[in-house]
């Protein structure tokens, strides 16, 4: 089973790992299509003020530009400790133990604008860019779409839990299992609030890390959702989806 994160545009900075190898991270193949993207990015912040309006950057982000710039020489920390935000917050990998660490590395994969998918124990340095991001950087989804074309095509069992920019990039082609989550109110009022979305996608990421089972299809997921104190649905859901209903938002 692989559960696919969207990414978060906040980003813890710094990190004690080396400068990024784009040959280390999931799909090597995927090297020369990230080099290409992060050779424009670099070559627009060259311009601050283009790269403040291409990255829909204002004064208090200024600083992102920089923090692109340099994106290939800058410190390194794995995927799961890069990215911050409600999602990632309710995931908590700082309480990952060793073995947990491992378990998502093989089951967690983030979709990044920047990388592509990376694992969740890739090593990756902090970046601003957007799934939406236009030219000269963009467009992202003809660029990943294309590179990324059979990426998933080993895998048994897909949980995609991205963001429907980011499920554009790299999408799960019909021939892979797969099972797109919508998180719904746990009180039937339709759509989760968006915090309440990225936190109950952080809940099910942390379950799926430590869980001693896995699923390998919808009708498994279902179950192993109701063992590990979750609720899953996939007879209320459209073709190809499971409801995840979230009870935390549902006061």
């Amino acid at each position: 089973m692989r559960l696919l994160l969207p990414p978060s545009e906040t980003k813890e900075q710094g990190g004690t790992g080396p400068a990024v190898d784009l040959s280390a991270l999931y799909a090597p193949s995927l090297r020369d299509a990230r080099l290409q993207v992060i050779e424009r990015l670099v070559e627009l912040c060259q311009d601050e003020g283009e790269a403040r309006r291409v990255l829909k950057l204002g004064d208090r982000l200024r600083g992102e530009v920089e923090v692109d710039r340099v994106v290939l020489r800058s410190p390194t920390r794995r995927a799961l400790e890069r990215y911050t935000g409600v999602l990632y917050d309710a995931l908590d990998a700082g309480s990952l133990s060793g073995r947990d660490w491992a378990a998502a590395g093989r089951r967690i994969i983030v979709q990044s604008a920047l990388f592509g998918p990376v694992r969740a124990d890739d090593a990756i340095p902090a970046y601003r860019l957007s799934a939406t991001t236009g030219r000269p950087v963009g467009p992202l989804k003809r660029h990943w779409t294309r590179a990324t074309a059979g990426v998933w095509d080993e895998e048994e069992f897909i949980v995609d839990a991205r963001s429907e920019s980011y499920r554009a990039l790299s999408p799960v082609p019909e021939h892979v299992p797969h099972v797109y989550v919508r998180v719904l109110s746990g009180n039937g009022s339709g759509a989760a609030l968006n915090h309440f979305n990225k936190a109950a996608k952080g809940r099910l990421a942390s379950a799926v890390i430590r869980s001693a089972d896995e699923a390998s299809s919808a009708r498994e997921l279902v179950d192993w959702a109701r063992a590990e104190g979750m609720s899953f649905d996939l007879d209320a859901a459209a073709p190809g989806e499971v409801i995840l209903w979230d009870q935390h938002g549902a006061a």
